[in-house]
């Protein structure tokens, strides 16, 4: 088996790129090491459909049998036009009626929803497209079945992943594609969004999209105004957050003379081969094309240089990504420099230290991943999401800087302050530490404690407090790490919010007596 997955030419492939191997390599290396069920993620534009295909023909070449799923009818076409560029033309359509129906052929590219009714052709090798969105049917195949299963994704942040697959591959980046000049840089400009104050959630914590679309519907204005500012020339994607939505932005764009059109689950199977023949043009005449979900994963259509981003979310870092993929993908051929997003949603700023990170750094491991779509992120005030990066001001800013590489170096790395081994002491009791332990402790002591307001403020006027002057300027607080807080420290902190709430509560009876 080990074979299956070997980097050799293969006719009617390209030669796999640096990445491209090294993902191959791992998946066969994860074999070896006993893993039936592996998954493979990679960036978008990284090329999972070749890695896909690639793996299927490896298949084919040993007398194997091999399908390739797909999780939406929209990948089904993409798909098989791919397998034909590689030469694997002679292959099986499942899914509806397809012309191309055939389950005797040995390569099957099929619908999940079509699987789901019919069940399953005989398969050595399956290759799960879009593997984060999991569906009951083919993760019960992959956990029961003999085959060896490998999952594709840009996001493999959904719950349940590492149950399903026991090994994860992560050869190459969002930063190393963007510094080969695979993909190309995103530029962000934060607009005027809707506010989600008190908007009501479903019952996995998202906002409804009902309650999205009404607030976005009161600044539909501004996204064809900022688009018009900024984008004119941009071919362009916009997300929505209902079809509802997505219709009245289409309405606007066309009453402002812009040719758009909407391509929702609601659009007909001819209606979309239509849309997405034309959009596909180099010279098309839908500028916008406009989308809840539809367009999200896997659409791929390498001159768009505009995402106009206009559905809040609060924890589907997953599905963030997935949508600012869709301009990222580089065209030399039409001179794509960048990808503008305008961000009317909010979900830039929400999602920026998480963001960061993964586009640095990818994944350690699939519970990791999970952790990024468990976390509620909140609309609060960040004075780097006002200045920008403090060398090129881009934005959003966090740790590093997505534009030109810039990095507030860690506290552990930050000179100490001179003569900081001087005692500390909290009241009469000394502090068993130096002061940058003190300042990490209050950082962190704050962090936790619901009822401290200011995170960064409170640490700031507490250390001045306890040693006399202020930290030094290079120490921040969102970057301080999290360490145990000792129980002198706790209770001084404590007993002092006590003694304020005793202190005023004597106030207000003073007051009252008097009036």
């Amino acid at each position: 088996m080990n074979e299956l997955f070997d980097s050799g030419e293969a006719l009617g492939f390209p030669p796999p790129r640096d990445f491209q191997r090294h993902g191959l390599i791992g998946i066969r290396e994860g074999i070896e090491a006993g893993h039936k069920n592996q998954m493979l993620m990679a960036p978008t534009g990284a090329g999972k459909t070749y890695l896909g295909l690639r793996i299927a023909h490896k298949a084919l070449k040993q007398g194997k049998r091999a399908t390739f799923l797909c999780d939406r009818i929209t990948l089904i076409d993409q798909t098989c036009k791919r397998a034909f560029e590689y030469g694997l033309g002679n292959h099986g359509v499942i899914q509806g009626d397809h012309f191309r129906q055939d389950w005797s052929k040995p390569f099957q590219i099929a619908s999940v929803q079509t699987i789901e009714s019919r069940g399953w052709p005989q398969t050595d090798v399956l290759i799960v497209d879009e593997a984060h969105t999991q569906r009951d049917t083919w993760v019960e195949y992959a956990l029961k079945s003999e085959a060896r299963v490998i999952g594709l994704s840009a996001t493999p942040f959904s719950r349940g992943l590492g149950k399903v697959f026991t090994n994860l591959v992560s050869p190459t980046t969002m930063h190393a594609l963007t510094e080969s000049g695979v993909l190309v840089p995103m530029r962000v400009l934060s607009c005027r969004r809707p506010d989600m104050a008190g908007a009501k959630t479903n019952s996995f914590g998202e906002w409804q999209p009902a309650e999205a679309s009404e607030r976005g519907m009161e600044i539909i204005g501004d996204v064809v105004a900022e688009w018009l500012r900024h984008a004119e020339n941009r071919k362009t994607i916009v997300f929505g957050a209902t079809i509802a939505h997505c219709e009245e932005l289409c309405r606007q764009f066309n009453e402002a003379g812009i040719f758009s059109a909407t391509f929702t689950k609601d659009t007909d199977k001819r209606e979309r081969d239509q849309l997405i023949a034309e959009f596909e043009k180099p010279d098309s005449s839908i500028r916008v094309l406009i989308s809840v979900e539809a367009l999200a994963k896997g659409f791929d259509v390498q001159d768009v240089g505009c995402v106009v981003d206009c559905r809040p979310l609060r924890k589907s870092l997953s599905t963030a990504i997935q949508m600012w993929g869709r301009g990222l993908r580089s065209s030399p051929e039409t001179g794509k420099e960048d990808c503008l997003l305008l961000d009317h949603s909010g979900n830039i700023t929400r999602f920026a230290e998480d963001f960061t990170r993964i586009f640095f750094n990818g994944l350690d491991s699939l519970d990791m991943g999970e952790a990024l779509d468990k976390q509620i992120r909140q609309d609060g005030k960040d004075e780097r999401e006002r200045t920008g990066c403090p060398k090129c001001q881009y934005k959003p800013f966090r740790q590093r800087c997505m534009s030109c590489g810039f990095e507030i170096a860690p506290q552990s790395l930050v000179a100490h302050e001179a003569g900081e081994m001087q005692e500390i002491f909290l009241g009469k009791v000394p502090f068993p530490g130096t002061k940058q332990d003190l300042w990490n402790q209050l950082c962190t002591f704050a962090k936790r404690t619901d009822w401290v307001k200011s995170k960064d403020g409170y640490p700031y006027m507490q250390f001045k407090e306890i040693t006399g002057s202020p930290p030094p300027s290079t120490w921040r607080a969102d970057t301080a790490p999290v360490v145990d807080v000792s129980d002198a420290l706790a209770k001084r902190l404590k007993g002092k919010r006590q003694s304020h709430h005793i202190a005023a509560a004597a106030q207000r009876r003073k007051e009252a007596a008097t009036a």
